[in-house]
C-alpha cells in the first residue's frame, strides 16, 4: 500500500459530493423541477386514481352504485330531519328545497372526501412511498382526482333530481364546469395540506371527521344561510357565506336550480371562488413540497 496522501484527503463530504457530481438521496428538488417531475408522472396520477376508484367498492355487492347511493341516502336522512322535522327549508318551495339539499350534500361530500383521503395519502401508503422514488404530491393529487371522478358519476343522479323537480337543462348548466374546476383546485390544495399534516400526525385522521361535520353544519348544506340567520347580526351570515364550501355549493345551486337566483349569492362570488381556489391550490402545493424529503422517514 502506498503511503502517499490521496488528493481527496482533507476534503469534506459536501466538497467531495460537489467535486464528483453527487447529490443527496431523496433531497427535495427545486420547485420548478418538482413541477416538471409531477408533469412527467401525470399518467401515473391518472391511472392510480382510477385504480383506487375501481377498488373502493370492489368488496360490495352493489359495487360502484355506492358512489351514488351513499350521498343520496345522506340527503334523504337530512331531508327527514331538517326538511320535515326541523323545517329548515323556511318556506322554500319543495321543488327548490329538495334539489337544493341534494346538491349541497353532493358538493360538500366532494370536499369532505378529498380532505379525508388527503389525510391518509402518505401515512396510508408508506410501503409505496418507501419503495419507489416519485414526487410525493402525486398521491394526494391522485386521491383528489379520484373524488372528482366519483362526483362526476354522482352528477348524473343530481341531474335527474333537478329535472324531476322542474329544473330543466339550460345555458346556466354550463356554469357547472367552471364551478367543478375551481372546487377541484381548492380540494386538491386542501388534500396536499392535510397530507403533509397527516404524514406527521397520523392521529389527525381520527379528528378530521368531527372537524368536517362542524364545517358541514356551518356551510348551509341543509339550509339557506341568509334566511336561517335573518334574526342574527348580519356579519355572522356574511362570514358563513364567504367560506369556500358554501361558495361552491351556492354556485352549483345557482347553475343547476331554476328557482335559486343570484339574489342568494354573495357579491363578487366568482372572484371569491377563484381566489379561494388559487390561494389554497398554490399554497397547499408549496406547503407540501417543502417537506418532500421527510415523507416516509422515521
Amino acid at each position: 500500500m502506498s503511503d502517499r496522501p490521496s488528493p481527496d484527503d482533507g476534503i469534506s463530504a459536501a466538497e467531495l459530493a460537489a467535486k464528483y457530481g453527487l447529490s443527496v438521496s431523496g433531497a427535495r428538488p427545486g420547485l420548478a423541477e418538482y413541477v416538471r417531475q409531477m408533469w412527467g408522472r401525470r399518467h401515473f396520477i391518472l391511472a392510480f386514481s382510477q385504480a383506487k376508484l375501481t377498488a373502493q367498492y370492489s368488496q360490495a355487492k352493489l359495487g360502484q352504485l355506492w358512489q351514488v347511493a351513499t350521498p343520496l341516502l345522506n340527503a334523504l336522512v337530512y331531508f327527514l330531519i331538517f326538511g320535515l322535522i326541523l323545517d329548515a327549508d323556511k318556506g322554500m318551495p319543495r321543488e327548490v328545497y329538495i334539489p337544493f339539499l341534494v346538491t349541497g350534500v353532493f358538493v360538500f361530500t366532494f370536499t369532505q372526501s378529498s380532505v379525508m383521503a388527503g389525510v391518509r395519502a402518505i401515512s396510508g401508503n408508506l410501503g409505496l412511498v418507501r419503495a419507489l422514488h416519485f414526487p410525493r404530491a402525486s398521491l394526494p393529487i391522485s386521491f383528489a382526482l379520484q373524488q372528482l371522478q366519483q362526483l362526476l358519476f354522482s352528477m348524473i343522479v343530481l341531474f335527474v333530481v333537478a329535472v324531476a323537480f322542474g329544473s330543466y337543462p339550460s345555458l346556466s348548466w354550463l356554469l357547472i364546469l367552471p364551478v367543478l374546476a375551481l372546487q377541484f383546485c381548492f380540494n386538491t390544495g386542501l388534500a396536499l395540506v392535510f397530507a403533509r399534516m397527516g404524514a406527521k400526525t397520523p392521529d389527525l385522521a381520527q379528528l378530521m371527521p368531527f372537524v368536517m361535520r362542524t364545517w358541514m353544519y356551518a356551510s348551509g348544506v341543509m339550509f339557506s344561510i341568509p334566511v336561517m340567520l335573518a334574526d342574527h347580526p348580519k356579519w355572522i351570515a356574511d362570514v358563513l357565506q364567504w367560506n369556500p364550501a358554501a361558495i361552491y355549493m351556492d354556485l352549483m345551486r345557482f347553475a343547476l336550480i331554476d328557482g335559486y337566483g343570484s339574489e342568494n349569492l354573495p357579491p363578487h362570488v366568482w372572484a371569491v371562488a377563484g381566489g379561494w381556489a388559487a390561494l389554497v391550490a398554490l399554497g397547499g402545493f408549496v406547503y407540501f413540497w417543502k417537506a418532500e424529503e421527510r415523507y416516509g422517514r422515521g
